[in-house]
């Protein structure tokens, strides 16, 4: 009988538990119901659908970044700059031979090292970013608002506050190409988020992410390096948003240095929405794509219904009101 019991209590099914873990996917299906209806379709017509993934998905990218950050306690503000920043770098490197005869003479490059470039240039900012917040103890919200202000500035000074326009074709693929029929953002945002999702939850980093998060003290005590930790993470962060500056460039065909405006907060919503907790300790990768994705569908109907640029920004500012409450609602 108490083996049966046994045998019993394993083997039920866990409801409220499956509930709270994709909660977040029945509320995307929700949103695309809804919106389906209220466009009168043509919310679910294939191109419109793509075309919603296509655009969220360096939103999705940089709140990969953001759910290692946001786990261990942190958050990273500079993102956007770091953003413009990346493309701006990337797209001065990707000229046409004309345009960089004109523009930046000697400076027309392979695209991959374009590419490298805006990658390193990301990675370097947020690992200083780690810096600051591991060596000198500062909190990562000032040490990112500060990163977010002066890394704008960078973005202006290099491209002179314009835009670095003429770009080759074949850095412009990588945001508007498609390979195998489905758009390149889409191949590039399913990637990060399949190698993101490997390393948060099969290897020793993401098990020393979880660790910090979860309890510092313990994790201290136990013997990780908790400094070199805090700046691979910021690091890695930064990095992200130097590819999602690279595919936003190439996808406008232009390096504008304001790109990425504003960015951080759909990242951090997109994070928060997926489960991350600022609670630290929760989160997951699969989560913040979701609710990058569910950050997409929104802005997309919101579009199709003509609604006012000015009251979408009342919308997201409502949905992350909400999206805090819900995280604190349900760590209590």
């Amino acid at each position: 009988m108490s083996t049966a019991t046994t045998a019993d209590t394993r083997t039920k099914f866990d409801t409220s538990g499956f509930i709270k873990k994709y909660a977040i996917v029945g509320i995307l299906l929700l949103f695309v119901i809804l919106l389906s209806i209220l466009t009168g379709g043509s919310f679910l017509q294939p191109q419109n659908l793509i075309n919603v993934i296509r655009q969220v998905a360096a939103i999705g990218i940089i709140a990969t970044g953001m759910t290692f950050v946001i786990i261990i306690k942190g958050i990273d503000l500079s993102v956007g700059s770091i953003v413009a920043v990346a493309a701006v770098v990337s797209s001065s490197l990707a000229q046409t031979p004309q345009a960089s005869v004109i523009m930046y003479p000697g400076l027309h490059v392979p695209v991959i090292v374009s590419v490298l470039a805006g990658l390193a240039a990301g990675a370097l900012l947020g690992l200083i970013n780690g810096a600051l917040i591991a060596g000198f103890g500062i909190a990562p919200f000032i040490a990112t608002l500060g990163m977010m202000t002066a890394a704008r500035g960078m973005a202006l000074i290099y491209s002179g506050g314009r835009p670095i326009s003429r770009l080759s074709p074949e850095f412009n693929w990588i945001g508007q190409g498609d390979l195998l029929w489905i758009p390149v953002p889409i191949w590039i945002l399913a990637i990060v988020a399949v190698v993101a999702h490997v390393m948060l939850n099969f290897t020793r980093f993401g098990r020393h992410t979880y660790a910090l998060g979860g309890n510092e003290q313990a994790a201290r005590v136990s013997g990780i390096g908790l400094n070199k930790l805090k700046i691979g993470i910021f690091a890695l962060s930064g990095l992200l948003a130097g590819l999602a500056g690279i595919l936003l460039a190439s996808r406008i065909g232009s390096g504008n240095p304001q790109l990425g405006t504003g960015i951080e907060l759909d990242a951090i919503t997109a994070a928060v929405i997926g489960g991350t907790s600022f609670n630290g300790g929760i989160g997951t990768i699969w989560g913040a794509v979701v609710g990058a994705l569910i950050i997409g569908v929104i802005n997309n109907g919101m579009d199709l219904l003509n609604i006012s640029p000015f009251m979408q920004q009342v919308v997201k500012g409502v949905i992350i009101v909400l999206a805090i409450i819900i995280d604190e609602r349900k760590n209590r």
